[in-house]
Formats: C-alpha cells, sequence, structure tokens
C-alpha cells in the first residue's frame, strides 16, 4: 500500500470513523490517528479526496462539489457497517467535515483538525488573486518549502503536492465559505483543535467555528502550543489522537451532552 492510498482499518460494528485529509494531501496525513483510533476499537476509513494522491493536473479538474460527494458517499457506507459514524477532518477535510455536519444531523461527531476559514497575509492575498483573473495567467503555483509540518520526518515523509493549481484554490475558497455559512446549522457534537503555531490556517478560525456552532449539543475546543499546520501527523498528534479518541467515546453513545472546557 503506499502512502497516498485509502486506507480502511477494521473495528467493531458499534462506531465508525470516515477521516478527510486536507488540500492537496492524501491519506497519510490522517493514517496515524486512524490507526490510534482503530486500536482503541472503532472501524476507521481514510478517505482519499478526488484530485488528490495521483497529479497536479487531477487536481485542476476536482472541485467542492465533487469532495462533498464523496464524503457523502464514504459516510453512507460506513453507515451501512456501523450503528453510529462520526467524521473527523483535517484542514480541507475539516471544511468537508463542518459542511457535512450541518445536513447530517444523524452524525455522531465532527471533528475539526485546524480548519482555514480563512487565510491571511500574503497567502491570504495570494489565494484571492490566483482564485480570480489571474489564475488564467498562472495555472499553477510552486507550494514552497512543504507541507506545514514541524516533525522533519513527517514532512519529508508526506507525500502531498509539490505545486497547487489555481482553479482548485478558487474551490478551496468555495469551501471556506460554505463551510463558514453552514456552522450556526451544525447540531451533532463538535471537537476543535488547532495550532497557535499554525502557518497556513490562522487559529482565530478555531474560535470562530466554537463560537458560531452554538446549536451543537456540545463543543470542545483544543489549542496546542507547539505544532503547525497538519496536527495529526505533526509534533502534538499523540494529543491530537487523544483528544478525539476521548471525544468519541463521550458522545458516539448519543450520550453526555453539555460543552467540556476549552484548553488553550
Amino acid at each position: 500500500m503506499a502512502a497516498s492510498d485509502p486506507f480502511d482499518l477494521v473495528g467493531d460494528r458499534e462506531v465508525g470513523v470516515v477521516c478527510v485529509h486536507g488540500f492537496t494531501g492524501s491519506p497519510y496525513e490522517m493514517r496515524y490517528l486512524g490507526e490510534q483510533l482503530a486500536r482503541d476499537g472503532a472501524t476507521v476509513h481514510g478517505l482519499l479526496l478526488p484530485g488528490h494522491g495521483t497529479s497536479v493536473d487531477d487536481l485542476a479538474r476536482a472541485g467542492w462539489r465533487d469532495w462533498t460527494c464523496a464524503l457523502d458517499r464514504a459516510v453512507d457506507a460506513m453507515q451501512r457497517r456501523c450503528r453510529r459514524v462520526a467524521v473527523v477532518g483535517q484542514s480541507l477535510g475539516g471544511l468537508l467535515a463542518l459542511e457535512l455536519a450541518a445536513r447530517r444531523p444523524e452524525l455522531a461527531l465532527v471533528a475539526s483538525l485546524a480548519a482555514p476559514l480563512w487565510l491571511d497575509g500574503i497567502a491570504g492575498r495570494a489565494v484571492r488573486w490566483l482564485a480570480g483573473p489571474l489564475g488564467r495567467v498562472v495555472p499553477r503555483i510552486p507550494k514552497l518549502g512543504g507541507s506545514d509540518v514541524r516533525d522533519r520526518i513527517a514532512r519529508a515523509e508526506n507525500p502531498s503536492y509539490t505545486a497547487i493549481p489555481s482553479r482548485a484554490l478558487a474551490e478551496l475558497v468555495a469551501g471556506m465559505r460554505a463551510a463558514d455559512a453552514a456552522l450556526p446549522q451544525i447540531t451533532p457534537p463538535v471537537l476543535v483543535i488547532h495550532a497557535r503555531r499554525d502557518h497556513t490556517a490562522p487559529v482565530a478560525c478555531a474560535t470562530r467555528i466554537t463560537e458560531r456552532t452554538t446549536r451543537a449539543r456540545a463543543r470542545r475546543l483544543r489549542i496546542l502550543p507547539r505544532s503547525f499546520h497538519l496536527i495529526a501527523i505533526d509534533v502534538e498528534r499523540d494529543i491530537v489522537a487523544a483528544e478525539v479518541i476521548a471525544f468519541l467515546r463521550r458522545h458516539a453513545a448519543g450520550q453526555l451532552p453539555g460543552d467540556l472546557p476549552c484548553v488553550t
């Protein structure tokens, strides 16, 4: 199995988890977390989003609608296997998980790991330019510096794309807007984990997600002090896994409603 391949880890039939990777990434970003969830008894599917894990040209032909449909199909399949289904998404995967939770209140819970509702600074301006008319002139840009991961081994091993299609950036921006608009409609429990030193998604996005999901049956926010953007494979990945497992144990049975303390 290649590092970028989707994966299935068989656990019990009580709880299933669909893990969703980030923009230009692959299921590698979620495999460690998936393995910890499976070790705790969950059945886990690591989804490969359309346009990812193959070539940059394929990503240029994919979009938000393709990604949401792929996640819907994965959740449908998991619901045929398990009684309760949760979705855990990193970055773009977090946006997809949040938007899905607004449409599918039957989910056991949703976990958003470093979801970017917006981008700041030079990156934000570049995305706005390339998602607009400039994208026709500059069809792709190099992904300088590799993945936003502090752990050197994980950064070297992560099989993410080395370039970003401008058209795909426009689809990412559309996803940011869709996820933000969906937040007030989310009713499943919401776990939000973000890193203070994230160089890609501003940490203030995590606060906004937590503040706008007021209809959720429970909410928890955890801010990590040391990791960068891809927190599920970074230096605090064990903390991320422990948080997701604890939240899953608490809420997957549909019991114990109520917010948990925020940890910053």
